[in-house]
């Protein structure tokens, strides 16, 4: 079985909604990659999709430069979905015509259904008829291209979805692919399975089967060298390649002294001893405090913690004999991100390494097998290879590590008071069943001494920072309104437990204008 036989083609037209598009077309058990929208058509050909989803995107299609809908796509004689901009190029590419809104539409918008329509018939919220969407545009659609017909409306958009049967060619003005669009999953499995006749093969059980039997081939009696980090992408790695391979893969574990609390043995306890990985602990705290000694600059810190990690991994590979691969934790939201477009389009966010720099010298492959894969199906699959639940659904923690969460220089003694107190924030936050509620949650070190009074003592001492927010795609977030009961108790808990501690305040900053991390 082929589980990307069925699959679907986004070409991304530089929306910050496109990744979200792919998650929900996976989630409905469906197979789809994100290309750039000026991708080479043969390329389209071969990938042979069952059905192309044409996303939203900043530009305006009425502009001379504005990105255009290849025509070769529509003789491809498979269902096209465009979604917001998407809808707008296909109407453009047909003869209508799109122009600025006097009434621009941005947040929530009531649409209601105005024909019959294949992608929307039956689809609803409270009243029939109606739907509540999500709109994000300036633009709208002013003369209906031949051969297509108004399927639903809005206040101040005459055109919010359209349709040619005939041709199988839907579009949408709103956003199915966000929360607050709430009959959005309905009609991305209508185009998926009653237009796109589209099989559910994508599902945890026949991706872990599939991954297994692709590294199986392509390493077959080979050692396999990973470095683990204790994080969910690397954590999944291993246990993946060890169901896989076994004893052939060798993992390199580099304590640098900035993880959290007592993390270090916790991965060597589930790891190691859990599940019978080969595990090389490297305990390098010194050299890392050592390094950072006298450096204050966020930049300066995140090379050197990662220049360091390197010469160590470096070092240690050299040890190991017959090794032939490196294993990566590459997720497919890096290498979406990492993809420029041929016309420089599309907007590159980073580019990501996580193991970056190493020797040409090593002389190892690369192995990269959680690549085509999206954050909350790494996690799906790191839970039904046995990891532990609470690790692998872990709120997200900067490479660095407490490096960055340690404002201006790194010392170990503020790496040891930042640890218990975020030990301390993080355990109250699942006591309280508030840690699912709250997308990332950390505390942070702050270099000032702060006057408190301890009975009858003057304490003159750090302070330390609370930071909690909630987000859906971490682009923006909003700081997590957590009872004051509560943070009553985690500022008394750490001032009283940390004698090093005299004051707790709570970050109340939301992204933008502010970052969710400090540093």
């Amino acid at each position: 079985m082929n589980i990307k036989n069925n699959k679907i083609l986004i070409l991304d037209f530089g929306s910050q909604f496109t990744q979200l598009i792919a998650r929900r077309v996976r989630e409905a058990g469906v197979y789809c990659e994100v290309w750039p929208w000026d991708v080479d058509f043969k390329l389209i050909e071969e990938f042979s999709p069952k059905g192309l989803i044409l996303s939203g995107g900043p530009e305006s299609v009425h502009l001379d430069d504005g990105p255009k809908v290849e025509a070769k796509i529509f003789e491809l004689a498979i269902p096209v979905f465009g979604i917001c901009y998407g809808m707008q190029a296909i109407a453009h590419h047909f003869g209508g015509t799109v122009i600025p809104s006097d009434e621009k539409e941005f947040g929530y918008a009531k649409v209601d259904l105005t024909g019959q329509s294949q992608l929307l018939d039956g689809i609803f919220d409270e009243k029939q008829g109606q739907l509540e969407v999500w709109m994000s545009h300036g633009d709208k659609i002013d003369v209906m291209p031949a051969g297509f017909h108004v399927t639903s409306s809005s206040a101040t958009a005459p055109v919010t979805s359209f349709e040619n049967v005939d041709a199988s060619i839907f579009g949408i003005q709103f956003h199915a692919e966000v929360e607050h669009t709430t009959q959005g999953r309905k009609i991305f499995e209508r185009f998926l399975f009653d237009i796109c006749n589209c099989d559910k093969l994508w599902k945890t059980d026949n991706i872990i089967e599939t991954h297994i039997t692709n590294i199986k081939q392509k390493a077959g009696n080979d050692k396999v060298l990973l470095g683990l980090s204790g994080g969910v992408d690397s954590s999944v790695v291993a246990a993946l390649l060890h169901q896989a391979i076994g004893d052939n893969l060798v993992c390199v574990f580099v304590d640098t002294g900035l993880l959290r609390y007592k993390e270090g043995d916790q991965v060597m306890q589930t790891m190691a001893d859990g599940m019978d990985i080969n595990v090389i602990r490297v305990n390098a705290q010194q050299m890392y405090y050592d390094a950072l000694a006298g450096v204050s600059d966020p930049e300066q810190k995140r090379k050197i913690i990662g220049g360091l990690f390197i010469d160590i991994f470096e070092e240690e590979a050299r040890k190991l004999e017959n090794v032939k691969w490196l294993a990566q934790g590459t997720i497919y939201p890096d290498v979406i991100e990492s993809a420029a477009s041929k016309t420089g389009k599309s907007h590159v966010i980073k580019s990501h390494h996580n193991v970056g720099g190493l020797p040409d010298d090593l002389e190892l492959e690369l192995l990269e097998p959680l690549r085509d894969l999206f954050k909350d199906e790494v996690r799906k699959m790191g839970v039904a290879l046995g990891l532990p639940k609470a690790m692998v659904y872990r709120h997200p923690f900067p490479g660095p590590g407490l490096g960055v969460r340690i404002l201006g220089e790194v010392k170990q003694k503020y790496a040891e008071i930042l640890a218990r107190a975020d030990h301390i924030f993080i355990s109250e936050l699942i006591k309280w069943d508030l840690y699912d509620k709250t997308s990332q949650a950390f505390a942070v070190f702050l270099p000032i001494k702060s006057v408190g009074v301890v009975g009858d003592a003057r304490r003159y001492e750090y302070v330390i920072t609370l930071r909690a927010v909630e987000t859906i795609d971490f682009m923006t977030a909003k700081w997590a309104r957590l009872p004051y009961d509560f943070l009553e108790l985690v500022s008394r808990r750490i001032i009283n437990e940390i004698d090093k501690v005299s004051r707790v305040v709570y970050d109340i900053s939301s992204k933008p204008p502010a970052t969710i991390e400090w540093e």
